[in-house]
């Protein structure tokens, strides 16, 4: 091997994010759940106590007798007393690097700062229960890869990259006396890997070429106005069905989909028409837009947004009435969503506001307004984990979630209590939640004296 070979192949170990693969925990141990009940993930009911035992990074086997264990075997037992396992929760729609730091903070802090606070609120995330997210927007390749690596805790992470805008789009963040803006001359947030502004189809192409080589497992675009912008009422549609088409093109490219952030009929009908595969928000859509979107099969990735009297935005300010006329039209989102059948995921899209990503679990709990607790339980689990498998081969993690099931990845919940019964104990985790286990390691033990 020449010297140029071998020091491009110590770059591509050192950079390229997919060689830093999750490391599973050794095979020959093992962790039995003795007398649980167990939520699979699809049923609207508890089985009868049984015993779930997790070898390695899976769940070996499901079974109302005492397993018998492979030789050489190294057990742990948890004595389960009828509580409930259940699937690793599963949130469709977060931004991990900004979730918890103010938008200032964001906007101006040193990138190290944003980084200490997302490690802690990745952390603070899986201790909530959450196993999995889907990151739709923030520079997340070196939490990922440091999460991956077992340098820091969190949920597995399914990861954007820069969410991609059109110059005064809702990604969009530089100041109005950046612009206009010099050729190539890159805002903070592009610097930083926050946000791509693009501004005709072989820019966006370009752009999403650049998030998928980084490690994207879908490409998030800015389709439509929203509410933390500055420059973009709800109403204006953002880019051209030629400009998406151009992500869609290159996401198929590599196997995987684009998702948007559009809230009206016209933003989505561009997208559909444009071949995007999931619409995030829609929540000023009317029947005809929700008519089509199930006709086409696509996904609505939705978040439970409703007036609760709590805002990060000062009332009578441009963003607080785009707010206001967004949670309007929730109620409407998700009776169009179950009149039409429409493949619904849950997310909780928590941006800028520490209280709020501490009552991530409460945000799901808000779901009765619409669903039966067992409907919602399914949506965080199960279903939300084939929304994460739409990425196809660019899925970062190989094996089934969401369900609690023979040979599938052992993202587990022991819950004191039954969920089915009284979801409230998801918005309760640091007593509710006894035991939490993602890819076959114990994060929290309470039972463990």
């Amino acid at each position: 091997m020449t010297l140029a070979r071998a020091c491009m192949a110590a770059l591509l170990a050192i950079f390229l994010p997919s060689l830093a693969s999750a490391s599973a925990p050794p095979e020959n141990k093992a962790v039995l759940f003795e007398n649980v009940r167990v939520f699979n993930g699809t049923s609207d009911r508890l089985t009868e106590p049984t015993h779930v035992l997790v070898i390695g990074n899976k769940i070996h086997s499901i079974s109302k007798a005492k397993p018998a264990l492979p030789a050489d075997t190294t057990l742990e037992v948890i004595q389960g007393e009828g509580r409930t396992l259940m699937p690793g929760l599963i949130d469709a729609h977060v931004h991990m690097m900004f979730s918890t730091i103010p938008q200032i903070a964001a906007l101006t802090a040193d990138i190290g700062f944003v980084n200490v606070a997302a490690v802690k609120g990745a952390h603070d995330m899986l201790m909530r229960g959450f196993t999995s997210v889907r990151d739709l927007g923030g520079p997340v390749f070196g939490l990922k890869r440091g999460i991956d690596t077992g340098l820091a805790v969190g949920p597995r992470i399914w990861p954007a990259g820069a969410f991609i805008s059109q110059t005064g789009g809702h990604g969009d963040f530089r100041l109005p006396n950046d612009m206009p803006a010099r050729p190539d001359d890159f805002g903070y947030t592009e610097r930083v890997n926050a946000a791509a502004i693009a501004d005709s189809p072989d820019a966006v192409r370009k752009r999403a070429r650049e998030q998928l080589a980084l490690g994207a497992s879908q490409v998030k675009m800015m389709a439509g106005g929203g509410v933390s912008s500055i420059y973009d009422p709800l109403d204006v549609a953002q880019y051209t069905v030629p400009e998406l088409r151009a992500a869609v093109e290159a996401a198929e490219n590599w196997g995987t989909y684009v998702t948007v952030h559009a809230y009206t009929p016209r933003a989505v009908h561009q997208a559909i028409e444009a071949g995007v595969r999931c619409i995030d928000h829609g929540q000023l859509l009317d029947d005809a837009s929700a008519k089509l979107m199930a006709e086409k099969k696509i996904w609505w990735s939705l978040q439970p947004f409703v007036e609760d009297g709590h805002s990060t935005f000062a009332e009578g300010t441009p963003n607080r009435i785009k707010q206001v006329e967004m949670y309007g039209g929730t109620d409407k989102a998700y009776a169009l969503a179950k009149k039409y059948g429409i493949r619904t995921a849950w997310g909780s899209d928590i941006l800028f506001d520490a209280k709020a990503a501490a009552l991530q679990g409460e945000q799901l709990t808000r779901m009765v307004r619409w669903y039966k607790p067992a409907e919602i339980l399914r949506m965080a689990t199960a279903t939300n984990a084939e929304l994460l498998a739409l990425s196809g081969p660019r899925s970062p993690y190989q094996g089934k979630l969401g369900v609690v099931e023979t040979g599938a990845l052992a993202d587990l919940l022991l819950v004191d209590g039954n969920p089915l019964q009284n979801l409230a104990l998801i918005a309760q985790p640091e007593k509710s939640l006894v035991v939490i286990m993602k890819d076959g390691k114990i994060f929290k033990n309470i039972l463990k004296h």
